[in-house]
């Protein structure tokens, strides 16, 4: 080969390493900006068409600045009634924190309990504190606990809101941390290097600063929105993604370079019989999320671009980084390790040929006992209870806000401080006000005044309309309320000419909760169909596509069932989020196909040279190691968003990181591999896959 050529060659792995350290450089940075441009606002994710969300934007025009009430509520030490002077003095308080920055209006005067025993009052925020919330929350509790005798505590939207953003501060620095921490040692335990796991570990931090950087352009310009939840989860859905497919390029680099092949060649040949599973297995997951357009929920839309912006970008680093890396270094990527024929397990091919064997053996036993222990598993997921979290456990750990309510709800109407609002024709509000509070589970209702205020004088009318206040007996997160809710709407909706609509809090969780109901019946067939489609061209193959999306479909119900038991008897839920049981399905069902994807696009390799029922025995100990190994750090991943503590992201690092273990372990090692040796060429209908080579008879 000429001097010029040779020198040319090392140009190109040269020029990617170097532009990508470029684009780290400069957009790495975006990785900690992201949440300048997030929104823990919940309010902003509500359903685009339900009732509530027009009764959210209907309201706004009731104030001249839209406002975020903080719910103050004071209770005598030592138990015991308020006293007057202790009520004054409450008053007092509230009255002079008008000039403070942040608050706008005049706070509403200290209201005694029935009892006797609390008082509490309402000042309204600004909606756009920011980090400003938490100080001005301070402020207010200070100017409170001034009334002598008393103990004060601040609940109500404001409270939450601020207990949310301290819980997601940790998303930036904490989450990525413990995540990284986790790749690196597991990469360190399984190719025994020290230099390949930096390498890999470098390509997903690029990875995930480029896709940052593009969310952070994006929701800058209002193109999509980001909470903290989508935040997090874009971070480990990068991290994972790019390791994984790392995983599975350098373990095919390894072979080639066990097999003496230059490393130039080398790499050419395992980026030639690795990209087609590695795109594909991308393709799987991106298609999945962007069918969360399909949904009503803003926060399921925002998640379904920004997903798929992460895993596009983990599949460039993989595809053009990674390969520069590992050409510049060669065998000493692997450095102690030496480079042989291995699968970067750690545990060489032995543990592999030993499962092989076993399913030589007795395949049709295999996959009956692992089907029987999945259907076994599956059979506890109607337990699992997606009606919403409570707001007492929304948080993991203690928050105040939830103390504060709690106080709140044991002295006044558990739907104090959260109202159901309804706008109304202001012709009917007496008749809206008088069957308002007829409804079983309502407590009061009162039309807002021209202050601001409800029930304090004459109504605020704005064009023909008029804002009423419901307050519910029960808890506003809880299933009462929103059966009351729901009652309302039927007794108000009934009104002639009163055009009535009902909101508010709980109206919102009941609206969510449906929505999302309707969500997981329009999108789940959806990801089913774009995930068959896909495996059907990559395989070329009808019954294998419909075989991998049936076992991975069935590893998700068991491993919900599973989760209905644990959450339950172990952590303490009483249910979840609305949102978590199609969060699972689609990081599940795309990332499962991965791992089968990985398996068999190598078995339709080795069966084109062995035949099908050899083929999937090879490729099963070919690809065992490096599989395995990849299903770990994703779960391992996942697993590290249970440091934020938000009951939403322990229940989907859960479901994600138990349903990956088990997918790994036992759907991909175990019941696959035997269904297809059972079956034989039939598993690859209506192809003739290696049959006139091998042997093998349908």
């Amino acid at each position: 080969m000429p001097r010029t050529h040779r020198r040319a060659r090392w140009l190109v792995p040269i020029v990617l390493l170097f532009g990508w350290l470029a684009i780290g450089g400069t957009l790495g940075p975006y990785a900690g900006k992201l949440g300048e441009v997030a929104t823990n606002d919940q309010a902003a994710f509500l359903p685009r068409n339900a009732e509530s969300t027009r009764v959210l934007d209907a309201q706004r025009a009731f104030s001249e600045d839209e406002t975020l009430p903080a719910v103050v509520v004071w209770t005598a030490d030592g138990g015991g009634r308020i006293a007057d002077g202790q009520q004054a003095a409450a008053t007092r308080a509230l009255t002079a924190l008008k000039v403070e920055p942040g608050i706008v209006g005049q706070a509403s005067p200290a209201l005694p309990s029935d009892d006797g025993e609390a008082l509490q009052g309402v000042v309204q925020l600004r909606p756009d504190l920011g980090d400003e919330l938490a100080p001005t929350l301070d402020v207010i509790e200070s100017a409170a606990s001034k009334v002598p005798g008393t103990t004060v505590a601040v609940a109500g939207p404001a409270a939450s809101q601020a207990d949310l953003s301290d819980a997601f501060a940790g998303i930036d620095g904490l989450l990525l941390s413990v995540a990284l921490v986790a790749v690196l040692v597991i990469l360190i335990l399984v190719y025994r290097s020290v230099l390949l796991p930096f390498v890999i570990i470098i390509g997903a931090v690029l990875a995930l600063g480029a896709a940052c950087a593009v969310v952070y352009a994006l929701a800058d310009h209002d193109v999509v929105r980001v909470d903290g939840q989508v935040q997090g989860i874009l971070s480990i859905l990068v991290i994972g993604a790019a390791t994984d497919y790392a995983l599975l390029l350098t373990a095919r680099y390894r072979e080639e370079l066990a097999s003496g092949t230059h490393r130039f060649a080398a790499m050419r040949a395992a980026l030639r019989r690795s990209s087609g599973a590695i795109v594909a297995s991308a393709a799987t997951v991106a298609l999945g999320l962007l069918a969360l357009l399909l949904s009503d929920l803003t926060n399921n839309r925002a998640l379904g671009p920004v997903g798929a912006i992460g895993i596009a970008c983990a599949v460039l680093s993989t595809l053009t980084f990674l390969p520069a890396a590992l050409v510049l270094l060669g065998g000493a990527a692997y450095w102690p390790a030496k480079v042989r024929t291995d699968d970067g397990s750690g545990a060489g091919h032995g543990v592999w040929r030993r499962v092989a064997r076993a399913v030589e053996r007795a395949p049709r036993k295999i996959w009956a006992i692992a089907l029987a222990g999945l259907l076994a598993c599956a059979a506890f997921a109607p337990a699992l209870d997606s009606k919403g979290v409570p707001l007492d456990e929304i948080f993991v750990n203690d928050a105040p806000s939830v103390a504060a309510q709690a106080t709140l709800a044991g002295h006044f109407p558990g739907g104090s401080g959260n109202p159901a609002r309804v706008i109304a024709d202001a012709g009917h509000q007496d008749e809206v006000v008088a069957r308002a509070e007829k409804v079983d589970g309502v407590a009061g209702a009162a039309v807002l005044d021209a202050q601001g205020r409800p029930g304090g004088g004459p109504a605020r009318v704005v064009d023909g309309k008029v804002r009423v206040d419901v307050t519910l007996k029960d808890p506003a997160d809880s299933d009462a309320a929103k059966d009351t809710a729901v009652r309302l709407r039927t007794t108000l909706h009934a009104i002639d000419g009163a055009d009535a609509l009902v909101g508010g809090y709980t109206a919102q969780q009941y609206d969510t909760q449906h929505t999302a109901e309707r969500d997981r019946t329009l999108i789940v067939p959806v990801v089913l169909a774009i995930i068959l489609v896909i495996l059907i061209g990559l395989l070329r193959s009808l019954m294998m596509p419909l075989i991998l999306v049936a076992t991975v479909a069935l590893n998700f119900v068991a491993t919900l069932g599973i989760s209905a038991l644990v959450f339950e008897h172990v952590f303490g839920f009483s249910g979840t989020d609305a949102s978590v049981p199609l969060y699972g399905f689609v990081f599940l069902v795309a990332l499962g196909v991965d791992y089968n994807i990985f398996l068999m696009s190598r078995a339709r390799e080795e069966s084109l040279e062995h035949g099908v029922r050899d083929g999937i025995l090879r490729a099963l100990v070919a690809t065992g190691g490096v599989i395995t190994s990849a299903g770990v750090v994703l779960a391992a991943t996942f697993a590290a968003l249970g440091v934020i503590p938000l009951a939403f992201l322990v229940q989907i690092a859960f479901i994600v990181a138990f349903g990956v273990l088990l997918d790994t372990l036992v759907v991909r090692s175990l019941l696959v591999p035997a269904l297809v040796r059972d079956i034989g060429p039939k598993s690859w209908w209506p192809g003739r896959l290696g049959r006139d080579r091998s042997g093998d008879r349908s």
